[in-house]
């Protein structure tokens, strides 16, 4: 039996937001999109879905740390465009003998961490 991962879900309120955000600000390739869910990353075997949260169970998940980390190329200047499009920086960017990282909220309050490396 194989098992691979398909995608990985974020609940958000509003998908022109989190369009925003996603696709015009962190610059995301978009793989699909409907009236409720956009995909993220073409050609991949897994993708990454930013979903209407319609249910009450999804709706819990909206505004808490998603444990999702994006590797990043040119993290600084990336992270210079969100903070010009009023994005929220729960950490800001910061360099590690590892490398860079940041920590920032979608326009639901949803974490994810941005890293270089």
């Amino acid at each position: 039996m194989s098992i691979t991962l398909k995608n990985m879900v974020i609940f958000v309120t509003d998908l022109v937001k989190a369009k925003s955000f996603y696709v015009d600000l962190l610059g995301l390739p978009v793989a699909g999109q409907s009236e409720m869910l956009i995909e993220f990353f073409p050609g991949a075997g897994t993708t990454l879905g930013v979903s209407l949260a319609l249910h009450e169970d999804a709706r819990r998940l909206v505004g808490r740390h998603t444990g999702i980390t994006l590797k990043v190329e040119n993290i600084v200047e990336v992270c210079e465009t969100l903070k010009s499009g009023g994005v929220s920086f729960v950490e800001p960017l910061e360099s590690s003998p590892w490398g860079k990282m940041a920590v920032v909220q979608d326009f639901d309050d949803n974490m994810i961490a941005l890293v270089d490396r």
